[in-house]
């Protein structure tokens, strides 16, 4: 289980710690956070059904993982920041896409659920 608010917590400490809060507004962390995740999209940017990035490939592997830590920091600073639950934003958030997207309309499926 991931304790969101600990890693917050550790996340306020690193950034007081090199006076960089100052840098930490709303705004600049969602820039962070999308350079962040085109940085994990580079590593599958030509992955085709003849071309499958090798997740196996322990030096992949930690790229792959680097990036994805990356863009989870950025999106615990983000929350933390404007206060976000992101535990029950998530749940939530779960919840009202099964209710757009019934399992009887929509397995098997890749629609918008304005088009089952």
């Amino acid at each position: 289980m991931i304790d969101e608010q600990k890693l917050q917590q550790i996340l306020r400490d690193f950034a007081s710690d090199r006076d960089w809060e100052q840098f930490h507004s709303p705004r600049n962390l969602i820039s962070a956070l999308n350079v962040e995740a085109g940085e994990l999209l580079e590593l599958f940017q030509w992955e085709s059904t003849n071309h499958v990035v090798d997740v196996d490939d322990p030096e992949t592997r930690l790229k792959v993982e680097d990036e994805i830590a990356d863009v989870f920091i950025y999106l615990l600073r983000i929350a933390d920041k404007i206060d976000v639950p992101l535990e029950d934003v998530a749940l939530a958030k779960i919840k009202k896409n099964a209710e757009k997207y019934p399992v009887e309309k929509s397995k098997g499926k890749a629609v918008k659920y304005t088009e089952l």
